[in-house]
């Protein structure tokens, strides 16, 4: 009979340790449901090993598992650590281009189209009244402008680009920062693990973590049998094996950094063509791709109003009846050294006006020519105001794409946060059920012990 009544304090001394544990589970649940990547966790409970008693089994209670099960979905976990990669890189792109389309702004009235315009229709007015000292200082004052704002638009784009390169050595050095905190975390989920406990805190963490390498630079990711997490970049290079962490370094090349993967040797070796999503993939594809080619652009425009302005210029006649040198001076021209000859800005009677054998004062041949050339095709069968107006487009066109798939992928995201959340997220709901349950539990096997603890008085007392 005594071992009978030991036998249910066995049964209630369990039961109170385990409803306590699960009670202490729901209570962490319920702490950290407004915590960034917790993922709800669970207490998993099992019947204690019967025995054997007078020819028959005697049930001995329940126990909670000892390692507490955390509620999570690793394919899931999957697509947000590719969705934030995808993310990442739109919204790097975006932000660089946005500061782009800020220099292209016509709305002001101090862009490229105004400055052409005002060109133009200087010599337009300078062929109305070749003679003029206001029509050919209007003419200085007005090309100095358009100068001015070339040298402006290729000096800031250069600078959109010097920020890009900023942000890329900065995310290298971010890059650098996660892989060697998940390594250290590799190392404590396996020790932990390795004693049978459950790491549940700081695998929450290092899939935090992973994610926001994720959204840095595109990578691979897959976990071993002891729970080691190695992360390689989409080209094999390894970044992380269990408590090992290898670095990414920048080095200078063509005025720009690359991104290089350092290996155990030393040796490096540049994957910066490989990286393909993630935010270093939009800041490297806007410096090296995509604000290049608005430069690009932007030259062949001022380079062409150079060279087309210069060649009838040259053949006009000054109002002293010579021939003059170039309007704009220099060779290789580009947008950001474009510039009117300084001779020509100090006296205004070396502006050619007049076609060659016209009467001085009075020809105006010459700044006739020049002022059609704004209707010319000079540049594959466009106006240079159709190029430049193309180039307005196409910036318009590329931050729109930007924007859309930034969208888009931004509501992937979310919708797989959402899923998340359905998944491994804390209801309080439930975890006022479970509460509820489990106090209820608990308060049955405190009641048993008193009625087990009777029980045994009255059998002391019966000796």
């Amino acid at each position: 009979m005594a071992n009978i009544i030991y036998g249910m304090l066995n049964v209630a001394r369990t039961a109170l340790l385990t409803q306590q544990k699960a009670l202490d589970v729901t209570a962490n649940n319920i702490a950290n449901v407004n915590t960034e990547g917790y993922s709800r966790q669970r207490v998993n409970l099992a019947q204690n090993e019967p025995v054997y008693y007078e020819n028959g089994i005697l049930s001995t209670g329940v126990q909670a598992e000892q390692t507490v099960q955390r509620i999570y979905d690793q394919f899931l976990n999957a697509q947000i650590t590719e969705a934030e990669s995808d993310l990442g890189r739109w919204d790097a792109q975006l932000e660089t281009l946005e500061k782009a389309e800020l220099m292209f702004d016509e709305t002001s009235g101090y862009g490229l189209n105004d400055a052409l315009s005002e060109f133009w229709n200087s010599w337009q007015d300078l062929a109305n009244n070749p003679d003029g000292y206001t029509e050919r200082a209007t003419l200085i004052g007005n090309t100095e402008n358009l100068t001015d704002v070339f040298n402006s638009l290729s000096t800031r784009l250069s600078e959109v680009q010097a920020d890009s390169d900023i942000s890329i050595t900065g995310a290298v050095d971010d890059i650098n920062t996660l892989t060697r905190e998940i390594a250290s975390l590799n190392l404590k989920i396996a020790e932990v693990e390795a004693g049978g406990y459950s790491a549940n805190t700081f695998r929450d963490e290092r899939d935090l973590k992973l994610q926001e390498l994720s959204a840095l630079i595109d990578v691979n990711s897959f976990e071993d049998a002891d729970g080691y997490l190695t992360i390689t970049t989409v080209n094999g290079n390894t970044l992380v094996d269990r408590g090992n962490s290898w670095e990414l370094t920048t080095h200078t090349n063509g005025g720009f950094e690359d991104v290089f993967w350092v290996s155990n040797s030393g040796t490096e070796e540049n994957i910066t063509e490989g990286i393909s999503t993630g935010k270093l993939k939009g800041w490297i594809e806007a410096r090296d791709t995509i604000i290049p080619g608005y430069i690009s652009q932007l030259d062949e425009i001022a380079a062409t109003i150079v060279d087309a302005v210069n060649d009838l210029h040259e053949d006009g006649t000054d109002l002293y009846g010579g021939n003059e040198p170039e309007f704009f001076i220099g060779t290789n021209t580009h947008a950001s050294n474009i510039a009117i000859n300084p001779d020509i800005a100090a006296d205004t009677n070396l502006i050619a006006a007049a076609g060659a054998g016209e009467a001085i004062p009075g020809g105006n041949e010459n700044a006739i020519a020049i002022a059609n050339l704004q209707n010319s095709f000079l540049i594959s069968g466009a106006t240079i105001d159709d190029v430049y107006n193309s180039l307005v487009s196409t910036v318009g066109a590329d931050v729109s794409t930007a924007q859309v798939n930034s969208a888009h992928q931004s509501t992937v995201s979310l919708q797989l946060a959402t899923y998340r959340e359905e998944v491994s997220g804390v209801s309080l709901d439930e975890e006022m059920v479970d509460l509820v349950q489990f106090q209820s539990a608990y308060n049955a096997a405190a009641k048993l012990v008193s009625a087990t603890d009777e029980m045994l008085a009255t059998l002391m007392n019966m000796v």
